[in-house]
């Protein structure tokens, strides 16, 4: 999600940001640096408000992120960035990121696009642009295995992002991609059996679009994982709170026998778009709510995002990701046009808990609230 850029969902505010400064490296500590007690079922995507940042502000968003009571956060990792060269890992930008994780106490749930929408990858120049048949099971297999042998302190892993619209219009894929999976499950399994593995999908794409099958195809793994946005597919949002947390319940209807993950889940303040600080405070309300009402079903809690971003920074005419532009259209549930790209930019830059100067929204202070009662 700022990876929501357009399709994809985002933390890859944080990774744009580390780039910057990825040549300094970070040794993790031993021990957190913080006592405060954490719900690792809850999770916050930590990201910076501009991409002007030095390691003692990204060390002090980290710690008031984790003050917040969180147990855990979203890291986008791509496959480019990771290994660059076949067989040559690069870990300048992960250790960065994964130390300030560890630092914090925090679990990490990993999204590794290998779909991202209606794109597949971002890949390595070594790998080219395959298709799903030619990503190569044990090539994807070695490059996980690494990570998570790397960073102990992931636990959940999100191979493929907003699937839904991956095969929207090519359901014929489905049994490649099943096979991918389950291959790339067990083998995973084996050598990391605390991990859990699974898809992610938009829920109000798929609501918006009836694809409810596809999610139900595609229920694979450990749990299946949701990103929400009250939107239609305009970007407007076109939801009252309540309703948003009634559709967060057909959740259950669509996967009826497997625990779901809450990947990404969002309320945005802009009136641009229909929204304001106090609906957003609202559904913080209405979505704690239903967490806890399905606590037992949910194997985490992750809000979409921490900081606003400057007006007009959220969106790229053609957005790229590595050396892969991401696909804007209808498939998508972004629409082609102008009009729907304005909108979603107009949402995602005011998605945050924290306006972008760092001074409060409501649902700042409600949400730590929230993770208190619960904890």
């Amino acid at each position: 999600m700022d990876k929501k850029i357009l399709g994809i969902s985002v933390g890859i505010a944080v990774i744009a940001i580390i780039g910057i400064i990825a040549v300094l490296m970070i040794t993790p500590t031993s021990q957190p640096l913080t006592s405060q007690k954490h719900n690792e079922k809850i999770g916050l995507v930590i990201n910076t408000p501009n991409p002007s940042i030095t390691l003692k502000d990204l060390a002090s968003i980290y710690s008031d992120a984790s003050s917040t009571g969180i147990g855990r956060s979203n890291v986008y990792l791509f496959w480019n960035m990771i290994e660059p060269v076949k067989g040559e890992f690069d870990w300048k930008q992960s250790d960065v990121l994964m130390s300030y994780n560890k630092n914090n106490d925090l679990k990490v749930t990993l999204y590794f696009s290998v779909i991202n929408g209606e794109t597949l990858g971002p890949f390595p120049n070594w790998i080219g642009k395959p298709s799903l048949n030619a990503i190569g099971e044990d090539r994807l297999v070695n490059v996980l295995d690494a990570i998570l042998s790397r960073y102990d302190i992931i636990d959940k892993v999100v191979i493929a992002g907003e699937t839904e619209s991956q095969f929207r219009y090519y359901e014929q894929n489905i049994p490649v991609y099943k096979e991918l999976f389950n291959g790339v499950y067990t083998k995973l399994k084996e050598k990391h059996p605390n991990v859990e593995i699974g898809n992610a999908f938009a829920l109000h794409n798929v609501l918006n679009k009836n694809l409810e099958h596809i999610v139900t195809d595609l229920a694979l793994g450990d749990f299946v994982a949701f990103s929400y946005s009250p939107v239609d597919s305009l970007n407007d949002i076109v939801k009252t709170p309540q309703e948003a947390k009634e559709e967060l319940q057909k959740i259950f209807e669509i996967v009826p026998d497997k625990k779901i993950g809450l990947f990404e889940i969002s309320w945005s303040t802009s009136d641009f778009v229909g929204g304001n600080v106090t609906s957003q405070k609202l559904f913080l309300e209405k979505s704690f709510e239903f967490y806890k009402e399905n606590k037992s079903k949910i194997e985490f809690f992750t809000w979409y995002r921490q900081y606003d971003k400057p007006d007009g920074t959220c969106t790229i005419a053609k957005p790229e990701v590595g050396n892969v532009t991401i696909s804007v259209g209808g498939g998508s549930g972004l629409g082609s046009s102008e009009y729907v790209i304005e909108r979603l930019s107009h949402y995602i830059c005011s998605s945050g808990l924290l306006n972008a100067n760092g001074s409060p929204k409501p649902s700042w202070n409600e949400f730590k609230n929230q993770i208190e009662m619960i904890n």
